[in-house]
């Protein structure tokens, strides 16, 4: 195409890239992909989109949530609202649906067609396996697009969330290991849950602050090593699917050093919400692993500082309000907090708090979980040839309102709800498109498409 020919779009702004900021920068694209990148006066386009001195960043890859583990696959059409809200552009969604997990191609593609009618953003999806008589099953799911497994060393529900013995996981690995994709894993330990939450239950401890006694840190530190063990032994990428100790990470490199394959993501809430907290937040602050001390907060600062962390996530969870109302036992509650679209505002304003640059929210929150899942660099770049996926900033003084977060009724709220924020999700754009202007989503369901992986190299953070 001649030089001549003008660009579609030019967006113009302050450019973050995960290793510098362009003051006065342009992104020109031409259909869904950025076809240009500079600085300076803008090249001729048929339109420009100026957002003056705020960032224009890749739009973010949340690389866990669960948009289908209450409501179903409908589930995805309000989650991903709130995923455009939150410059959120690609979601890469968990298997545990209800009522049934991804554990075969099949259902795979069924989950597909639902995400291509409903989805407001581009979304990549997990696969699973059976409790037992699912590891045939893997190949299939890959060849299908799936992007990573998911399996678990804690069972919440014997078909749609279970536990996966030894042997079985040993032989899923090795499995997953020939597919060259990463498998994830939930990690804590079953006996040492079960046996304190029993022993909680007893005494009549159900409050709140029980929910943290109960999994205590050697429940998690123990289910790492085991996972990593059999990593080892099989070839497999194994990945912590949620650290809340930076003692997972420092694990991780040390198998990394023996020749394995491993990593662990942090979700947000890790990197700011303490125990305090739960007993503020009641239900709405219950999710596992749970929140932990705030010294162990400053500990996970540390293993971010340190490039121990794989990359930051949210893992996401809707759940009904009904469904998150302590009345007496929080061992009734459902597990798991809404973090999308308060994704961009609060990771933005704990790097601003900490002196730290936007740089990282672009390389932690959209690129690095985009290599993971073997989306890069069509997903989490702002290079030439990718996606054309973008997220605006706004820095300011904000508060983080639950009652404007854009999913179902009772899906609105959040354990940020009033938190004092220094920047606002100003623009989302989704393949060239504007999907939010501040205020509303513009995206329509099915907007958004399935996203298969792109590639079957495997990427631990070298």
């Amino acid at each position: 195409m001649p030089a001549t020919t003008p660009f579609d779009r030019v967006i113009r702004g302050t450019l973050v890239l995960p290793d510098r900021i362009l003051a006065n920068g342009w992104i020109a694209t031409r259909g869904d992909i950025i076809a240009g990148i500079g600085e300076g006066p803008s090249p001729v386009a048929t339109s420009v989109e100026d957002y003056g001195a705020r960032y224009v960043m890749p739009g973010l890859v949340d690389g866990h949530m669960h948009t289908s583990s209450s409501r179903g696959w409908p589930g995805i059409e309000g989650a991903s609202k709130s995923a455009a809200a939150g410059g959120v552009t690609t979601c890469v969604d968990m298997p545990y649906d209800v009522p049934r997990p991804v554990t075969d191609a099949g259902i795979f593609k069924e989950k597909v067609d639902y995400v291509n009618r409903l989805s407001h953003v581009d979304m990549a999806l997990y696969g699973t396996i059976l409790k037992s008589g699912g590891v045939d099953a893997i190949a299939g799911l890959a060849e299908a697009g799936a992007c990573s497994f998911k399996l678990s060393t804690y069972e919440y529900d014997p078909v749609r969330f279970p536990r996966i013995d030894h042997p079985t996981m040993v032989a899923a690995f090795r499995e997953i290991a020939k597919t060259g994709l990463m498998v994830a894993v939930h990690n804590e330990d079953q006996e040492i849950v079960v046996r304190l939450t029993e022993e909680a239950k007893a005494a009549g401890n159900t409050s709140p602050i029980w929910h943290c006694r109960t999994r205590p840190p050697l429940c998690e530190t123990m289910a790492d090593l085991e996972i990593f063990e059999i990593g080892l032994e099989t070839g497999a990428h194994v990945h912590i699917a949620h650290s809340s100790l930076a003692r997972g990470f420092e694990i991780a490199e040390v198998f990394r050093r023996m020749g394995g394959k491993a990593s662990g993501e942090a979700c947000l809430q890790y990197l700011c919400m303490t125990e305090e907290d739960i007993i503020r937040l009641e239900g709405f602050g219950k999710c596992n692993p749970p929140f932990r001390t705030a010294d162990e907060v400053e500990r996970m600062w540390g293993a971010f500082a340190k490039g121990q962390i794989a990359y930051v996530s949210t893992d996401h969870a809707p759940w009904p309000r009904d469904r998150k109302t302590y009345t007496g036992d929080i061992f009734t509650v459902g597990a798991g907090l809404t973090g999308m679209q308060s994704f961009a505002p609060v990771m933005f304003s704990l790097l601003k708090q900490r002196g730290l640059s936007p740089s990282l929210m672009a390389l932690y929150c959209a690129e690095r979980p985009a290599r993971f899942h073997g989306l890069y660099p069509k997903k989490g770049a702002l290079r030439v040839g990718s996606d054309a996926d973008l997220l605006v900033v706004e820095e300011g003084d904000f508060t983080f309102d639950a009652r404007d977060i854009q999913d179902q009724e009772d899906a609105k709220w959040s354990p940020y709800d009033g938190m004092k924020v220094k920047g606002r999700v100003a623009a989302t754009w989704l393949r060239g498109k504007q999907i939010w202007d501040g205020k509303q989503v513009l995206a329509k369901p099915g907007a958004g498409r399935f996203v298969p992986r792109q590639h079957r190299e495997t990427y631990v953070g070298e």
